[in-house]
């Protein structure tokens, strides 16, 4: 396994790579690597040849009184639960590479970036638009792999990429969850055993809705009533939204048409947590 922090390096190596005809998979990481981010290298691995993971905590995708600073990070631990799985690549820039001193320019996919987080974080998605199409540019992959738990996220960089005409295929890859239910997430390091138990009412508040709507419910007002009062059980967790959207375009729906996307997002003492699932009819 090869770590790369030069961006010229990075291109040198995947052009080697592509005049292979080898088959490049992107697994973009902010680090503090849990089984969630693993689960995407092992389907890079399954489907290409070669598996490249970027380690980048990205500073314009936090706001100014976010947890930028306090984000974890773990480069040691990760690189050695990388090596395990197999992966022939970290891409792991400093943000002064990343980000040439009086850099202007910015990726922003109108209309869907401010909304879900996009509406609670201004500025969010186009941070991560940004840094997105810059690993794009800089790797040149053929599969860039993303998890679900980040739906709004994926949303808008699958938006991205057809607009912009960018010649990779995005794989996103199911949730993966703790043994309760709690959606595996590098922020769950800053919660106590008793806020982890709080956070499950996000779970929970999406189950409920599943429930509702596999029963025969499809008005969105309903749907949410019956998750915000999940949440609102446990008076530790402050709700930031709890939404019924349409998964491609991130647009509210009155009345729910599957695939539609729940999402919602909430804080567990001062922890921003997020969750989702998309409503299908079963069976």
């Amino acid at each position: 396994m090869k770590i790369i922090a030069a961006i010229p390096d990075m291109h040198t190596a995947t052009r080697s790579i592509r005049g292979k005809g080898k088959r490049l998979g992107l697994v973009p990481t902010m680090g503090a690597l849990h089984e969630g981010h693993l689960s995407l290298v092992r389907a890079a691995r399954a489907r290409c040849d070669v598996v490249a993971v970027s380690i980048f905590v990205n500073p314009t995708q936090f706001g100014p009184n976010e947890d930028f600073a306090k984000y974890p990070r773990s480069f040691e631990r990760d690189r050695n639960l990388l090596a395990k799985e197999g992966v022939d690549f970290i891409f792991a820039p400093s943000a002064e590479e990343m980000y040439p001193a009086g850099a202007t320019t910015w990726v922003t996919v109108e209309g869907m970036s401010d909304r879900l987080c996009g509406r609670s974080r201004p500025g969010h998605f186009r941070g991560v638009t940004t840094v997105v199409a810059e690993l794009f540019h800089i790797v040149e992959p053929d599969l860039a792999f993303f998890g679900q738990k980040d739906a709004a996220q994926a949303a808008i960089i699958r938006r991205m990429v057809r607009d912009l005409n960018l010649p990779v295929e995005i794989v996103v890859c199911p949730i993966v969850r703790e043994p309760s239910g709690l959606a595996m997430s590098s922020r769950n390091a800053y919660l106590s055993a008793e806020q982890k138990q709080s956070a499950l009412v996000l779970y929970g508040s999406l189950k409920e809705i599943a429930r509702r709507f596999q029963s025969g419910e499809r008005d969105t007002d309903r749907l949410i009533a019956a998750g915000k009062q999940i949440v609102a059980a446990d008076s530790s967790v402050r709700l930031d939204y709890l939404e019924i959207v349409d998964p491609e375009t991130l647009e509210p729906l009155s009345i729910v048409t599957p695939p539609a996307l729940v999402a919602v997002a909430a804080f567990v003492g001062s922890t921003r947590l997020i969750d989702n699932v998309v409503l299908e009819i079963s069976g």
